[in-house]
Parts: structure tokens; C-alpha cells; sequence
């Protein structure tokens, strides 16, 4: 069989590398090397190549199909706070000890926001950094939040910004909202507190900034303390969305604008999910620390019965965000310095590259989306729990 098979590759590869001042002696060679290679191919053509070939083939399949296998087990299973492994503060202090998410996303672990010009020049061809710049500020304007007008008033805005991961976008809004704003950012990472503390001295916004460990479903604020509540990709941590939503509202001052960003998945309600469905959803959960997801308008219902809020704007962002998924398949492909020299770390970015995909596909066929909300809170209104 091994005979064979190099006879393959010398046939192959004879024409390929001949010198071009051979040509006329191959010419010339032509018909007895035809006799020659027929009998070559056909002794190819034998069984026990076929049979090898098979295998070969069957083995192939097997293995991808074992990997697939592998991967499609989720590996951080959602734990509650007081469990030793697979907490939300767990997974984000190991993703801030590796450095990798850090490298390849810079300070914002968000999506990003790609315009439809973008879209049809070609995603890649997007800075993928600038791309989460992008989407603060198109956020800020789904919001009203007018940075120019809050400059010009010079009056205090505290913001407060929910899930705050390593801090970007909250320096990124104090830098924005001008010298009499200060941005406070919550986390349950111990680990990015203390980079986002780092990166505020370095960048000159200490005094305009804090970042605290604090549980969002428990915070330790006043009621009415924030003129601005942002959240970005937080919700999807929390295991009581109602109680999430209660305590935004709660220590967001009457007035004040409240602005969230939220993978979510379909409504259910007219179209049943089917087994694939729900056996997606559950992959989606459990590998990345999830408890569950919930619908654009179930956020909406939540925000609505809270009693304290004027009217709420909803939005699907997937065109607009749905490029990051792949792209940050891609930035790790085209610059690999992020993780080649982290051998320890090869399943696990071999598992989120995974994961991504998987994302890709779950928001591109409608099962997932990605919300918006944006409602001001009532001028003269008591919280629905008091």
C-alpha cells in the first residue's frame, strides 16, 4: 500500500516540478511513459487501496465526529455564588489572570458595532477594537445621552455601569461626559476590579472613577443615586432577572436614563422552540456560565411592571453586532502572539473559538438576538417594591 501511495505522489508531483529545459525530452518520453503510468493507476485501483481508502475515510469522520462530540459537552456549567467552581467571578478572574481576552478585545468585553457599509466592504477589513468604541457610542445615542450637552451643563452625572468588566467603558464615558461626571463600575471579579483600577490611574481618570465587587442582584447603593444606568452584556450572568431589573431601577434617580444591552434569546410565545432549540439554548447556557436567557420583550415586561419607568424603547442589534462573533475567531487566527505561547490554555481557547461559532449560528438563524432597552425613569415615582 505504501508503494502505491508514492507512486500517486510521484505521478502527482512529476509534472509540477519538471525543469522547463526538459520539456522536449518528456515530450519525446511521452508515449513510453504513457504505458507506464496506466500501469501505475491501475495497480492503484486495487482492493486493498480501496479498502485503505475507506478506512482512511471512516476514520476521519470518527474523529471529527468524537471531537464534535467533546466539544458540544459544555465545560462551566453555571454555579450559584457560594459553590467552589464555575462561578461568574471565577470565569472572569481566570479570563483576567491568562491576559488573552484582554488582548485580542482590548478594554471592552463586548460586541461591537458594524454599520451596513461596513458590512458589505467586508467585516474584517474593521479595526475589531474600534468596532466596541463604536458601539458605546451608537449606545449613548440608542440612550439620548448627549456627551456634548452634559460637557456644556457642568453639573454632576453619576453613572453608574452594571457589569463593568474591566473598567473600558467606564472610562471611556467618563473621559466622554466631561470633568463633573463620575462613572462607577460593579463586578464580581475581584481580578478586574483591580486591572480597571490600574488602567484608570494610566489613563488619567482615577479621580472620575471607581470600581467596586458588588453583587448587581444586592447592591449596596442608596435609592435614587444615579442620574445614568448602563448595562452591557451583564444580564446574561444573572439568575434573577426581575431582581436585576428592581435594583437598577431602584437606584436610578427620577429623571434619570437607563440604557441596556443584552444577548437574548427569541420569544417563544407564537413559535414554540423546537428539540434543536432547546438543545442549543442549553449549550449556550452552560458554556460560558449562564443560568438562562431570556427574550427582548420579557426584559421589557420586566422593566414595565417595575411601575417606576416611562415609556420603553426596544431594539434587535444583530446585524449591527452579529460580525463580532466570527471576528474574534479571526483576530486570533491573523495574530496568534495572544495565545501560541500559552500551551496550557489550547483547549480552552479551542472550546470559546468553538463556542463562537456556535454563537455566530444562533443569532444569524433568529434563535438568539441581541437587545436593546432605553427608558427614563418617572419624575415622581416610589419603587414597585416599597
Amino acid at each position: 500500500m505504501i508503494r502505491n501511495i508514492l507512486i500517486l505522489w510521484q505521478l502527482l508531483g512529476a509534472a509540477a516540478f519538471a525543469p522547463a529545459a526538459h520539456r522536449s525530452f518528456h515530450h519525446r518520453q511521452q508515449q513510453q511513459q504513457s504505458t507506464t503510468t496506466t500501469t501505475q493507476l491501475t495497480a492503484l485501483n486495487t482492493p486493498t487501496v480501496k479498502a485503505a481508502a475507506a478506512v482512511g475515510g471512516a476514520a476521519v469522520v470518527a474523529g471529527t465526529a468524537a471531537i464534535k462530540l467533546v466539544l458540544d459537552r459544555p465545560s462551566r456549567t453555571y454555579s450559584n455564588a457560594t459553590a467552589n467552581e464555575n462561578t461568574v467571578a471565577q470565569e472572569y478572574d481566570a479570563w483576567a489572570d491568562d491576559g488573552i481576552l484582554e488582548y485580542y478585545w482590548g478594554e471592552h468585553i463586548h460586541l461591537g458595532y458594524y454599520s451596513p457599509e461596513e458590512m458589505e466592504r467586508g467585516y474584517k477589513k474593521k479595526n475589531f477594537i474600534q468596532a466596541k468604541y463604536d458601539f458605546i457610542d451608537e449606545m449613548m445615542k440608542f440612550g439620548g445621552i448627549d456627551a456634548a450637552a452634559i460637557n456644556d451643563k457642568k453639573e454632576p452625572c453619576n453613572v453608574l455601569d452594571v457589569g463593568c468588566g474591566f473598567g473600558g467603558t467606564s472610562r471611556y464615558l467618563a473621559k466622554s461626559l466631561g470633568e463633573s461626571s463620575k462613572v462607577t463600575g460593579i463586578t464580581l471579579s475581584p481580578k478586574q476590579v483591580q486591572r480597571g483600577t490600574e488602567l484608570a490611574k494610566e489613563q488619567g481618570v482615577a479621580e472620575r472613577t471607581e470600581f467596586r465587587v458588588m453583587d448587581a442582584l444586592d447592591m449596596e447603593f442608596e435609592d435614587n443615586s444615579f442620574d445614568i444606568m448602563w448595562a452591557c452584556e451583564s444580564g446574561e450572568h444573572m439568575p434573577d432577572k426581575k431582581k436585576y431589573i428592581n435594583e437598577m431601577m431602584r437606584v436610578l434617580k427620577p429623571g434619570g436614563t437607563f440604557v441596556m444591552a443584552c444577548w437574548s434569546q427569541r420569544d417563544n410565545t407564537t413559535e414554540p422552540f423546537s428539540k434543536k432549540d432547546l438543545r442549543d439554548l442549553q449549550y449556550l447556557y452552560e458554556e460560558w456560565t449562564h443560568p438562562y436567557f431570556i427574550s427582548v420583550e420579557q426584559f421589557k415586561q420586566l422593566i414595565d411592571d417595575t411601575g417606576v419607568m416611562n415609556e420603553v424603547t426596544t431594539a434587535n442589534w444583530v446585524d449591527e453586532t452579529i460580525a463580532s462573533w466570527r471576528h474574534s475567531i479571526w483576530v486570533g487566527v491573523f495574530d496568534p502572539r495572544g495565545w501560541i505561547f500559552k500551551p496550557r490554555k489550547y483547549l480552552k481557547c479551542f472550546r470559546d473559538g468553538y463556542c463562537l461559532e456556535r454563537m455566530h449560528r444562533a443569532f444569524r438563524r433568529g434563535l438568539m438576538e441581541y437587545g436593546m432597552w432605553t427608558a427614563t425613569k418617572k419624575e415622581a415615582s416610589t419603587s414597585s417594591e416599597d
